[in-house]
This record gives structure tokens, sequence and C-alpha cells, in this order.
């Protein structure tokens, strides 16, 4: 068993138009920098190992860097721009075909460590990812918002003990948070009917209009019953959405309360 799990992230732009991008000096932000209105994408590999006991690494990032590098970037590039020459657009169906080339080009680069998974983030807030152990499955993800505002109070427990267990999130008038809800979606590789567009519908439809600029406690009935947490709320998504996603099998949700603050749900498919 290999007990660490190691995640990088390579960034690097393209502009399909040109045969090539020059390299750049700021991997920070990408590397290839691309070149007038680019492109912009982030590879994302995780590796499972032991540290080293010399070392204390189970690889060297500078190494991932470079074999990310020159191994997957080229290959994501020349694809991308391949389609763009011939007129043809990156359909979801290409995307997990690209997790997958790129699964089956790194798998073997990292001599004692064990390549587990490829993500591909698209933009900002949605990613791909695929499990380098089975590619009949690709994991599709994206991002909401919602305002609304909370008081947590266990109406089991004294006022004192309330004060003392949520202190200032016991407050009689409630507060509020931006939150962000991640919805992540199982699908099988050879799906070609998904669509984003239907995604982030259903998502709006059945779970968005429930909870956003809404006080949890008294205009979200299931959630009124229990404490409004960010564990609750995960779960009362997790409801919403199971079995919603005809072409998919709803596989998390997660809550984030502020960018320090998560909870992810792993519930059985309804």
């Amino acid at each position: 068993m290999n007990p660490h799990r190691l995640a990088r992230k390579v960034r690097f732009s393209l502009n399909p138009m040109l045969s090539e991008d020059r390299p750049g000096a700021n991997s920070f932000a990408s590397n290839p920098p691309g070149e007038g209105l680019c492109i912009f994408l982030q590879l994302a590999v995780t590796l499972a190992g032991r540290a080293d006991p010399l070392t204390g690494m189970v690889v060297n990032v500078f190494d991932i860097d470079r074999i990310v590098r020159r191994q997957a970037v080229p290959l994501l590039s020349e694809q991308i721009r391949s389609r763009f020459r011939r007129g043809c657009s990156v359909d979801f169906t290409n995307l997990a075909k690209l997790c997958e080339m790129v699964s089956d080009t790194l798998a073997d680069k990292f001599e004692r460590a064990e390549l587990k998974e490829v993500a591909l983030s698209l933009n900002p807030f949605r990613e791909m990812s695929i499990d380098c152990e089975d590619h009949t499955m690709v994991y599709f993800s994206e991002k909401f918002e919602f305002a609304a505002m909370h008081r947590l109070w266990d109406r089991q427990l004294s006022e004192r003990e309330n004060l003392e267990l949520f202190g200032k999130c016991a407050n009689p008038s409630g507060h509020g948070h931006n939150y962000v809800i991640e919805v992540k979606l199982a699908i099988p590789a050879e799906q070609t009917r998904f669509s984003v567009g239907r995604f982030q519908q259903l998502v709006q439809d059945n779970l968005l209009r429930l909870l956003d600029h809404k006080n949890l406690n008294a205009d979200v009935a299931e959630l009124g019953s229990r404490n409004p947490t960010i564990e609750n709320i995960a779960e009362f998504a997790w409801g919403k959405l199971a079995g919603k996603f005809d072409e998919a099998r709803l596989h998390c949700v997660t809550v984030w309360e502020t960018d320090r603050t998560a909870c992810s749900y792993f519930g059985p498919e309804g």
C-alpha cells in the first residue's frame, strides 16, 4: 500500500491558430504562456507512493513538472490544435479521450510512484478527471454559488450550552455566507449526450432555487428541522440532486462555507 498521495498542478496556455507556442518563464501563471488570445488549461496529476527516507519526497515536484511538460502538454496541445485546424469542436467525448490519453502516456513515467488520477481544469470552476485504474468513467465537476443566512442552534441544549458550542454562529439574528457548492458527476467515458447547459439547469432547478437568498432555518423545511451546518447542507443537496442526471451518476457534493471550511458528501445514488 502506498500511504502518500502527492498532487501537482501544471498550467499552460496555447493559441490553437499557431503551429506551436514558445516557452515562457512563469510556470505559476502558465508555461507555455500562449500568444495573444489563447486557451488556458491546468493539468493536475495525483501520485501514490512512499516518501523516500533520504529526501522525504514521493517524487520531486520539479521532476513532475518536467515529465508533464515534456510528455503530456505537447500531446494535449497537438490534439486540440488538430481539431481546431479541421474546424472541429473539442466536445465532451474528445475531452474524455484526452484525459485517457494523458493517463496512458504518463502511467509509467514516475518510477517509484503510481499515477492515480489525471484532472484537466477547463476553467477555474469546471474540471474533468479520470481514475487511472478505471478508464470506463470520467468525472465532471462544476462549482456554483448561492447566498444564504442561517443560525446554528440546538433546541435540546440550553442557551449557555448553545453559545459555548456555536459561538457567534448562534447569534439570534443569524448570519450570512456566500456559499460555493461543487457538484461532481461520474459519467461513462463513451457518453456523447452530456450537456453542460442541461446539467447547470438541473442544479439550478432542483437545488439552487431552494437555497439562494434564503433563511435556511425558516425557508427550507428540511433544514429548518436540522441544524443547517455545511454537513447537513451537503447531505440536503445530495438528496435533491441524486437520480436527476439521466446520463450520469452523482458522485459527490462539496459545500464551502468559507474558503477555509468545506464538507463533501458521498451518498447512495437515488
